[in-house]
């Protein structure tokens, strides 16, 4: 099932993505949103007895965190090289603070703090329910479901400020969608689904999430066993390597495979 969070012009709605998908999780042509009564992960599916054509309605981030957005640094292999790193012995966390979702289409803002803007595609884990410290074995039951990030970092500050909070931390810098599919197992990562990266329509990542150093359950257990994690809250999984520098007036795309793609445009923040 894909939960997505939309507008037609009013407030802010959740809904049910139906219709044809293809092997990328694309939705077809005649895709339409039906609205759901509230938010899902407080009551539940609740369907309403109407529907929009996906072509009509703006889709917005289709979860804001209530409490945090959980990062994972340097969960593969080839990025934590690329970036001259160790491997961490155990996942290595951060957070970014809910201000920075925002959702597919919406601009990520080129801050004037930074010269060195990058993109990294990302799986998403949304949590479904309040929990502490889950076994690896019962992950499932507290994973509501899975979305697409980009956890936009300013490279130059990251190397100055050496901890992560303001190289990651700006408005914008989390873009997330186009929706949350519920029908994924964290198996189905394990064995790899394909994350890929473009900017301005060329492919600059193209990694598996087999390859990922710790998988989906045991980031979650991990992650649990620090903090208590509440409905909404996201776990960013890490990203492959091939990142890179943005440029505003540049677009950045992050497909994978099942679950659709993202894409947002880069501006100028204005001082």
């Amino acid at each position: 099932m894909r939960i997505c969070r939309f507008t037609t012009g009013e407030e802010p709605r959740f809904g049910v993505v139906t219709g044809e998908v293809d092997e990328f999780g694309q939705p077809s042509d005649d895709s339409v949103v039906v609205p759901l009564a509230g938010d899902p992960l407080y009551v539940g599916i609740k369907l309403m007895d109407e529907e929009h054509k996906l072509s009509d309605v703006r889709l917005l981030a289709p979860v804001i965190p209530r409490s945090k957005v959980v990062g994972i640094g340097r969960n593969y292999a080839a990025h934590a090289a690329e970036m001259g790193n160790d491997l961490p012995s155990e996942p290595l966390i951060f957070l970014k603070p809910n201000t920075t979702v925002i959702g597919p289409g919406d601009p990520i803002y080129y801050p004037p703090q930074t010269s060195n803007l990058h993109f990294e595609g990302e799986l998403a884990v949304v949590i479904g329910r309040i929990c502490r410290d889950v076994p690896v074995e019962q992950a499932t039951d507290v994973i509501f479901g899975y979305t697409i990030a980009n956890d936009v970092t300013a490279r130059d500050l990251q190397k100055s400020d050496v901890q992560f909070t303001r190289a990651k931390g700006f408005d914008s810098f989390c873009p997330l969608g186009p929706w949350i599919e519920t029908d994924l197992d964290p198996h189905d990562f394990a064995d790899g689904r394909a994350v890929q990266t473009y900017l301005n329509g060329d492919v600059k990542q193209d990694g598996s999430t087999a390859d990922m150093v710790f998988d989906v359950p045991t980031l979650v257990a991990y992650v649990s066993s620090v903090m208590t994690l509440l409905p909404g809250d996201l776990i960013l999984t890490g990203t492959p390597d091939g990142v890179g520098p943005m440029q505003v007036g540049d677009e950045v795309e992050i497909s994978i495979a099942g679950i659709g793609a993202l894409t947002n445009p880069i501006a100028l923040r204005a001082t």
